[in-house]
């Protein structure tokens, strides 16, 4: 299984990126795809995740300015990013968790916040 995540970088305070992840080989279906975002000193936390039929969670911190979506055809899931704040900067990991088997998680995409 590969995640291939894309879409991080530099930008400046109140503006927006957006993150997408592409897998590809899972053996089964794909049940539930996420983002989660770890910054120097804390844990990996959860920023979005969306299920295939589309429950949706946020964390606290990026409801009404993160969107997350997922394209169950093509096993991709993306994350809009607007009204970015310092605090959001970090390494952004995507997660996938199959039907069956373990979990996997992509490589990380940096996002940085300059004010």
């Amino acid at each position: 299984v590969q995640l291939q995540a894309c879409g991080g970088g530099l930008v400046q305070a109140g503006r927006f990126l957006r993150l997408s992840c592409a897998a590809s080989g899972s053996p089964t279906v794909i049940i539930e795809m996420g983002w989660y975002r770890q910054t120097p000193g804390k844990q990996r936390e959860l920023v979005a995740s969306i299920t295939r039929g589309n429950m949706i969670d946020y964390a606290d911190s990026v409801k009404g300015r993160f969107t997350i979506s997922r394209d169950n055809a093509k096993d991709t899931v993306h994350l809009q990013m607007n009204s970015l704040k310092l605090e959001d900067t970090g390494v952004y990991y995507c997660k996938i968790y199959p039907l069956v088997g373990p979990d996997y998680w992509g490589q990380g995409t940096q996002v940085t916040v300059s004010s």
